[in-house]
């Protein structure tokens, strides 16, 4: 129902945006979210949007923007100056969260594949 790509090898201060495609609306979903997971690490909120409001983590604010395209049932991480710390397998999440719980791993219910980015030189 969700498909992340978009990921890939990139160098210390470069870009990536990744994309999120929803086979549904992704109108039906009061938040669409991106989390992160290093290998042998709990998966980790990154960024989440609804329809008024987007918020980030702190270790990405000012560097990763969210949007979304409600037309094209599609979601993005623009990604910039990313650092070695950034590599991770990023996921796309759906689902119906309330407020306190939208940065949080079981707000969401529907789960894309993760798409592997890399920030090395």
């Amino acid at each position: 129902q969700l498909q992340a790509f978009g990921g890939g090898l990139v160098q210390p201060g470069g870009s990536l945006r990744l994309s999120c495609a929803s086979s549904g609306s992704i109108l039906d979903y009061r938040a669409m979210g991106w989390f992160r997971q290093v290998p042998g690490k709990k998966r980790v909120w990154v960024s989440y949007i609804t329809r008024g409001l987007s918020n980030y983590a702190q270790s990405v604010k000012g560097r990763f923007t969210i949007s979304r395209d409600n037309v094209k049932n599609m979601v993005y991480l623009q990604m910039n100056s990313l650092k070695p710390e950034d590599t991770a397998a990023y996921y796309c999440a759906a689902g119906n969260p309330i407020m306190s719980t939208m940065d949080q791993e079981y707000g969401y219910r529907y789960w894309g594949q993760g798409t592997l980015v890399t920030v090395s030189s």
